[in-house]
């Protein structure tokens, strides 16, 4: 006969307990599994009585089946709306599998029918899926359900052919048996492999989020404190200069007054880079981000940023159409300046700068004319430390660009242009810089 139960994904939980998420995926699947194993035993019933012509008790199998479908129709009901699954429940789960199994096998041979080798994969499943003492009953219940098997079941109304050649159904049946029990156990092994390497995989990328998250916060503890001190010298050096420009012999002097409006200049950029790293710490001088839309930010963002490097070519597309309000903070700004001095470094001739939406993110594209990225340094993009430009602390740029992008919920990725330099494209979702009118405040 067919198996009462087949395979699922490979539990998540730790064999020491259940996850409570990870033991109701389970559940559902063995319910969705069950129904296809009654499909099989109705085949496998009707092939044997129609087409062999083997008599079974079809009353007796019939009222074992319609037992096993109440009770999946029933897992199903409860199991709908409730979202946890008990480890007993999946322990129960599986008594029942191997009982229904048992019964089917009483009714049509008992252990000489060559289907009774199927108890190997109620053992394999319940190895998996339940703790040592759980696995060990399983397996003392199958074994207990063969010796009852071998003293008393309902006879086949067939004659088994004494030589046991390939002819007889007996050796055809032992065959069936043994290629489903390898194909469904290969399939099952190798869905629990792949199971594992994924989660091996997801925590191993938790801890190097992780860690990189503690290196962020170690980098702003630092910028912050920096900033602070910073502070107070600024101050001191605004004042100085404005007195500076009062004295009369500065006055008279236009290439000194020159000198020094381009000082007051510098250093009230200096002011502005200094509240920008206390914005993003949290900690503001008195600016605030004040609302805008995509459009109007970007393209302020675009003509600031060309008036303050020297590119010899700079290409501004903006395709955002319909604008829509948003909100923008400092961290964004300098996460885009970030790319835009990285490309200017790699390509100071010519550059590219291109926005659009795509469905519902915004989509940021900076494209450059330079020798592009090494096939390593792609592999590592967005690592600290990981730079070609050879010179100590680079690299740290595009690390927090790609780690603020990821706390935004989007996503930073780079590769070479056919034509030669690289590109780099910013997503983030629309929804994490949206400015919800009604309410009027930041989504």
């Amino acid at each position: 006969m067919a198996p009462t139960s087949t395979l699922f994904t490979a539990p998540t939980f730790e064999p020491a307990g259940i996850d409570a998420t990870a033991g109701h995926k389970i559940m559902q699947q063995l319910i969705h599994l069950r129904w296809i194993a009654v499909a099989g035993q109705i085949t496998t019933i009707a092939v044997v009585s129609l087409v062999l012509g083997i008599k079974l008790p079809i009353a007796n199998m019939s009222a074992v089946l319609a037992c096993l479908i109440a009770f999946n129709v029933g897992c199903h009901l409860r199991w709908h709306e409730q979202r946890e699954v008990s480890y007993f429940e999946l322990f129960l789960a599986l008594l029942v599998d191997v009982a229904s199994l048992t019964a089917l096998l009483y009714y049509s041979g008992g252990i000489a029918n060559p289907f009774a080798f199927l108890f190997l994969l109620q053992v394999s499943i319940g190895a998996v899926m339940l703790r040592r003492r759980g696995a060990w009953a399983i397996g003392a219940t199958t074994i207990l359900s063969l010796v009852a098997l071998s003293f008393r079941s309902w006879p086949l109304a067939s004659p088994f052919e004494p030589d046991r050649t390939i002819g007889s159904l007996y050796i055809q049946g032992l065959i069936i048996c043994f290629a489903l029990n390898a194909a469904l156990l290969v399939f099952f092994i190798t869905r629990i492999m792949r199971s594992l390497r994924a989660r091996d995989a997801e925590l191993a990328d938790l801890r190097q989020r992780a860690a990189e998250e503690d290196h962020i916060i170690r980098m702003g503890l630092l910028a912050s404190g920096a900033a602070h001190e910073l502070g107070t010298p600024l101050a001191t050096l605004s004042v100085i200069l404005g007195d500076w420009k009062h004295v009369p012999e500065i006055k008279r002097n236009p290439e000194l007054l020159e000198d020094l409006n381009e000082m007051q200049a510098q250093l009230k950029r200096c002011k502005s880079i200094v509240s920008a790293i206390l914005l993003s710490a949290g900690e503001t001088r008195g600016e605030s981000s004040a609302r805008t839309t995509v459009r109007t930010f970007l393209d302020k963002l675009a003509a600031e940023w060309r008036a303050s490097r020297p590119v010899a070519s700079f290409e501004y597309q903006n395709h955002i159409d319909p604008d829509m309000p948003a909100v923008f903070d400092a961290t964004i700004r300098q996460m885009i300046w970030n790319v835009l001095d990285n490309a200017f470094d790699a390509s100071p001739e010519w550059l590219r700068f291109e926005a659009r939406r795509v469905g519902e993110e915004l989509v940021l594209s900076v494209s450059d004319s330079g020798p592009g990225f090494d096939p390593k340094m792609l592999e590592q993009f967005g690592k600290p430390y990981q730079s070609s430009k050879g010179r100590p602390g680079g690299g740290l740029g595009l690390f927090l660009v790609v780690n603020v992008a990821r706390t935004l919920g989007g996503s930073v990725n780079a590769r070479n242009r056919k034509e030669g330099g690289a590109l780099v494209e910013l997503k983030l979702p629309l929804q994490s810089i949206a400015y919800e009118e009604a309410h009027g405040r930041k989504t």
